[in-house]
């Protein structure tokens, strides 16, 4: 997907109150940047903020960082927060791959990925967001019972995604492939932008929330829907 610069944004951002400018340093001691001791959840990819927001609305009891690559697609979450601040909710820029470096030993609670890149050429895969190697290290940073939500309208990499799981070490707790006609699953459901725009074009939307399989604690409800 090609993106459209925008003269200025990374001056906005590197400006901007609602982002955290050098996040290693807040490793391991996130809580000091929301001034409580609330669980921190993140999205992955958030795009123009829309989910992460909403979200963040609807749980004000819980601490929502959102990681964008592109300072572009950055900027308008930004714009979005200048017109609604809210206070359980940051930006990083930054690269994925980079997770480890920002966040300490299982210092979050709760992982989104939501429509993420496909990558569909094969020699690509260990980039998609939900391959094993990403896998490896959101393990490192997830907390005791805490688990990855991941939703799409691309068939293939749900496929790729589900078949990651095992071999990685996790398990699936809930899954679904038709979201919107899941009346468990869709208990409490924030759409994303592309959530909205595919599934209004009857463009069924895949689901699976997952946890780690040496870990214990994981949240049994989540089968029946579980939600924040």
């Amino acid at each position: 997907m090609r993106l459209r610069n925008v003269t200025g944004s990374r001056e906005v951002i590197a400006e901007s109150p609602f982002v955290v400018h050098e996040p290693a340093l807040q490793k391991g001691k996130w809580h000091e940047i929301f001034g409580n001791e609330r669980p921190i959840h993140i999205e992955i990819g958030m795009g123009k903020g829309r989910f992460l927001m909403d979200l963040a609305a609807a749980n004000p009891d819980m601490n929502y960082i959102g990681i964008e690559k592109y300072s572009t697609v950055l900027l308008r979450a930004v714009q979005k927060m200048e017109e609604q601040a809210l206070p359980n909710v940051r930006f990083i820029r930054m690269d994925a791959e980079e997770i480890c470096e920002v966040f300490g030993r299982e210092e979050v609670g709760r992982i989104y990925l939501n429509f993420s890149d496909p990558w569909p050429k094969d020699r690509h895969a260990r980039r998609r967001l939900p391959s094993r190697q990403f896998l490896a290290r959101y393990q490192e940073i997830l907390a005791r019972g805490g688990t990855i939500e991941f939703k799409t309208d691309n068939m293939d990499l749900f496929d790729f995604a589900v078949a990651e799981v095992e071999p990685a070490g996790w398990r699936i707790e809930a899954m679904t492939r038709d979201l919107h006609h899941d009346e468990k699953m869709m208990q409490g459901n924030i759409m994303t932008e592309y959530e909205e725009k595919f599934s209004s074009m009857g463009n069924p939307i895949y689901k699976y929330i997952i946890c780690q399989a040496a870990k214990t604690g994981c949240c049994s409800d989540r089968a029946q829907g579980c939600t924040e």
